[in-house]
């Protein structure tokens, strides 16, 4: 041997071990799983901040969380693992200088409602319509949203399952079957943004985004012990969201915290050309970024109203009802879509305006609040006649190059689109003696009678009480019972998911958010709602985090590997 190799040896042997000592500690499952189980967003990137993790840790994390559960929940439906990793892996090969300015969601591990569209992914909107092979809605571009997330360093890890077109109150789709509820598989998440609520609940992502257009994002937040956002519509785009009734629809953060739902909503918030709603949204808006209004005590001398229609049960048909309906027609209609509150619902509620109180607030109780009347008057705002232009707008620029609209669809494919969103459900296209036939709302003649004075007036009755007994906002139970059992019928049938009387939100377009409200007696969630004047979003979340400071009701449920109903129909 020559004379230089130990010397040689003993090089190599100090260069490994330099090498070992500069490379980070691989981190112990167990620190991982308390450190990440219910992570912050703040808290995560203090993790970074100190390179305890990286990017890809965490990635890896919450992916092995969805391999061990999403199996029985199915709350994603479909998993970018490859993708996300790929993410994580630039964000980590970033160089790390004292000047690096990092979006407010670097590192951080998100999922996105199927409807929404992220490029290179099939846009499944929880139809298997849009899954035949061959035909798939792969989208071409991202939605607004999508690019905005994508900028601010989050990590996109799936598509999450929804019922199809998001048209239910459950979570079952034709494309990928049942969501379950994460504090127990066996009852109902609530739809259209159960897998998203599941998930983040779960801890198989950090937050997502999900849709709203009738209650879409609240209720779902309300079985599932997570905050759910519905900002004021046209502070965010729905560009590259395939509607279910344009009018209505409307995108928002689903998150644990209430501080991340507000990095999120600041990240999502902003004016886009293809979403002309969004276009004065900077000067009608309260600046972000929205953590500003994030203060303990902010419920201390506010006063909120509950609507007296919620308590009575009071139905608004979905999409409303023309000016051409009779009254006695639109009389029997609302009457059918009457939703009662359950009195262990009402309970829950008493006990969280209890707590309301105790935090400062005064809560009003008095039948001139939103009475019934209010319901009638939101009925009228007529939305069915619009459904198919909003999803001729979103497959002209967001469907694939073999259909970019309703007739190319039915072309390749052979099969029509879905009822729902080409406007032809019997149930909704006549009523009574009065047929409602699609057309584009800009070339309707009455279009005024039909949605936009109707429209104003809801939102009159809505702002009246308000300014008359000086109220802050609103608040009532999110949704009129708690989450049904699914392995059980309601009401001799399938249960077709938890209801609300909340879709008047959409119809007004004021911001509105649910937070945990407290539990039932058995374990399951209940969820508060509070909504406020259009464009005080800040505020709300302000109260929002206030409550959420004053109770510290959210705790995370206990996952099962194994269930029942995991592919129930």
């Amino acid at each position: 041997m020559s004379v230089l190799a130990p010397f040689l040896l003993g090089l190599i042997s100090v260069s490994m071990a330099c090498s070992a000592a500069a490379k980070p500690r691989a981190p112990s499952q167990s620190d991982m799983d308390h450190d990440l189980l219910e992570v912050t967003i703040p808290q995560l990137q203090r993790f970074y901040a100190k390179h305890k993790y990286t990017v890809t840790q965490v990635v890896q994390w919450y992916l092995a969380r969805v391999d061990r559960y999403n199996g029985i929940y199915r709350a994603i439906e479909t998993v970018t693992r490859s993708e996300a990793l790929a993410a994580a892996a630039r964000e980590d090969a970033e160089p790390a200088k004292a000047t690096t300015v990092r979006g407010p969601l670097w590192g951080v591990p998100i999922v996105i409602k199927a409807n929404t569209s992220m490029e290179g992914q099939v846009t499944t909107d929880g139809w298997a319509g849009y899954t035949i092979p061959g035909h798939e809605l792969v989208a071409p571009r991202d939605a607004t949203i999508v690019v905005k997330f994508r900028a601010a360093g989050a990590i996109l890890i799936g598509h999450t399952n929804m019922p199809d077109f998001a048209n239910s109150d459950t979570n079952r789709s034709s494309s990928y079957g049942r969501t379950g509820n994460a504090f127990d598989v066996r009852f109902s998440p609530g739809g259209s943004s159960g897998g998203t609520v599941t998930a983040v609940t779960a801890n198989m992502a950090l937050l997502g985004n999900g849709t709203d257009t009738g209650n879409s994002i609240r209720m779902p937040a309300a079985t599932s012990a997570v905050i759910g956002v519905f900002p004021t519509r046209g502070l965010v785009s729905i560009a590259g969201i395939a509607p279910l009734d344009w009018l209505l629809d409307n995108t928002g953060p689903i998150a644990r915290t209430v501080t991340d739902a507000a990095i999120a909503l600041s990240v999502m918030a902003g004016e886009d050309p293809l979403d002309s709603r969004t276009l004065d949204s900077a000067a009608r808006a309260q600046p972000g970024p929205y953590t500003r209004y994030l203060k303990s005590g902010q419920l201390k001398g506010k006063r909120f109203g509950v609507p007296s229609f919620i308590l009575t049960g009071a139905g608004i048909p979905f999409h409303g009802l023309p000016a051409a309906v009779p009254e006695d027609i639109a009389a029997k209609q609302s009457a059918d879509q009457s939703i009662p509150l359950r009195p262990e619902t009402l309970g829950v509620f008493m006990r969280a305006v209890d707590e309301l109180r105790a935090a400062g607030a005064t809560v009003v109780f008095d039948d001139s609040i939103l009475p019934d009347s209010f319901a009638r008057i939101a009925s009228r705002v007529s939305t069915y006649s619009y459904v198919r232009e909003g999803t001729e707008r979103f497959l002209n620029v967001f469907g694939p190059a073999q259909y970019r609209g309703v007739a190319e669809y039915e072309k390749a494919v052979g099969a029509p689109l879905g009822a729902p969103i080409i406007g032809e459900e019997p149930s909704n296209s006549q009523i009574g003696d009065v047929t409602i036939s699609q057309i584009d709302i800009e070339k309707d003649p009455d279009a005024e009678a039909n949605y936009h004075d109707p429209r104003g007036r809801t939102l009159a009755a809505y702002l009246e009480p308000l300014e008359r007994l000086h109220l802050d906002g609103y608040v009532y139970p999110a949704i009129q019972m708690p989450p049904p059992d699914e392995t059980m019928p309601q009401n001799g049938a399938l249960s077709d998911g938890p209801h609300s009387a909340t879709s008047w939100v959409n119809m007004i377009g004021v911001p509105a958010v649910v937070v945990v409200g407290g539990y039932y007696r058995g374990g399951l969630p209940f969820g508060l709602e509070f909504s406020a004047r259009p464009w005080r979003d800040g505020d709300l979340l302000g109260y929002a985090y206030a409550w959420e400071r004053a109770t510290h009701h959210r705790h995370p449920p206990t996952l099962v590997e194994k269930g029942l109903l995991p592919n129930a129909p």
